[in-house]
C-alpha cells in the first residue's frame, strides 16, 4: 500500500498527504504543490502527544517545510521513524 492511501493518513478525515509546504529558505518560494523536491529532514514534534511530525524538502535551489497532522499519535510516531529511512530521496 502507498503511504498516501494508508487509511491512517489523515486529521479529522481529511487526507494529510501530501502536504502543504512552506518556503522558508532559499532562492525563491515557488509555491510548490504536491509530492516534489527531496527529502531532507524529518522530525517529530516535542509537544505531547507528538501527533505531527514535520518534513524539510529541498526543491529547485529552495527548501519547504511541510506538516502532517495525524489522528493517531502512534501511527505519527511509526511514520515519522519510517521517512527517515527516505531521507535524500524524491518525496514521490
Amino acid at each position: 500500500m502507498l503511504l498516501r492511501d494508508h487509511p491512517l493518513m489523515s486529521r479529522r478525515g481529511v487526507c494529510n498527504w501530501p502536504p502543504v509546504w512552506t518556503w522558508i529558505d532559499g532562492r525563491e518560494d515557488k509555491r510548490p504543490q504536491g509530492e516534489i523536491g527531496v527529502l531532507k529532514a524529518v522530525f517529530l514534534s516535542n509537544v505531547q502527544p507528538a501527533d505531527r511530525c514535520f518534513l524539510y524538502i529541498h526543491h529547485e535551489e529552495s527548501t519547504y517545510l511541510g506538516c502532517l497532522l495525524f489522528d493517531d499519535h502512534r501511527f505519527c510516531q511509526e511514520i515519522a521513524g519510517l521517512l527517515q529511512f527516505y531521507r535524500h530521496r524524491s518525496i514521490a
